[in-house]
């Protein structure tokens, strides 16, 4: 990387915690006035929205959302593929109104962040005590279903720092949360973003990320025993549809991973679809996708 593309990326990687600060000192507000006047199940919305705007604006990431009509009709428990940090700008585009997040207990005291995350509503959990985890959940549960409400969780558990388009197992909470509830699964896919955002080759990059909402699956009519297949249907549905989306619409400012690069060229040297995916050379490289790139044209 050049010196200029490394002084870019540690200006906006200090941005980014700057922006992130302000977005949570906003929450923190937002929360507590949204609380008194009896709306606290708008602050993550609120302040979600309010990430988003500021970050789009000053990094120049975009995010655009196929079949975001889905996500209108509550209740439903959202599952999405858990990549990076540059998580929350995606859900800062997409997070719908009266939907919650769960979060690692140890996030809450967190300055700002933490503040904001605990007067919003967030469902913290304890990996250490499974317990506790689990009455914290089927507290989050019953508001869901008796208001209408959302829960929006990453099954993989972790982030993936993925280089390449993959999603790691699934665990099974979010699963049985909605068999026991009766509440639909939504699956949301995402383009991996580590041609925008990757901290292991110093990459912060302009661009779009695409984020795709599946049709929502049922659980009314399953059982217990029904929820391992379950989670494997899931996986098995997000699995090609990430591989189809590919990776994020990138401006190389600071570069791209080389895994990138590579799985892009082998599939434009052996495949015979012109739109399979491409690397464009203008006054910068454009990473397309890896995919088909039928996501750029739905709306």
């Amino acid at each position: 990387m050049s010196f200029l593309g490394k002084v870019l990326y540690y200006t906006r990687a200090t941005s980014w915690i700057l922006l992130l600060l302000l977005s949570a000192a906003y929450g923190t507000i937002a929360s507590v006035v949204l609380t008194l006047v009896g709306k606290q199940h708008l602050a993550q919305w609120s302040t979600a929205r309010f990430h988003y705007f500021v970050m789009s604006k000053f990094l120049g990431v975009k995010v655009k959302v196929i079949n975001e009509h889905i996500l209108e009709n509550k209740p439903f428990i959202a599952v999405s593929n858990h990549q990076s940090t540059l998580d929350i700008l995606f859900l800062g585009r997409i997070f719908p109104p009266g939907c919650t997040v769960t979060a690692k207990k140890s996030l809450k005291y967190v300055p700002f962040l933490g503040w904001f995350m605990a007067l919003s509503g967030t469902l913290f959990l304890d990996r250490a005590n499974r317990d506790k985890s689990v009455t914290t959940l089927n507290r989050g549960l019953e508001k869901v279903r008796e208001q209408k409400r959302a829960l929006w969780i990453f099954p993989e558990g972790t982030r993936s720092y993925s280089t390449t388009p993959k999603l790691l197992p699934l665990k099974k909470g979010a699963f049985h949360l909605a068999q026991q509830g009766k509440i639909p699964i939504v699956p949301v896919v995402v383009s991996n973003t580590s041609t925008i955002f990757c901290s292991k080759y110093s990459i912060f990059n302009r661009g779009t990320i695409y984020v795709k909402v599946l049709e929502p699956i049922p659980t009314k009519d399953l059982k217990k025993e029904d929820v391992s297949e379950l989670t494997e249907k899931v996986r098995s549905m997000m699995e090609k549809e990430i591989d189809t989306l590919g990776y994020s619409e990138a401006i190389d400012d600071t570069g791209v991973p080389p895994e990138a690069t590579r799985l892009i060229q082998d599939h434009v040297s052996t495949s015979t679809k012109s739109d399979y995916g491409s690397i464009k050379k203008d006054s910068a490289t454009v990473i397309v996708s890896s995919g088909s790139n039928s996501h750029l044209n739905e709306s």
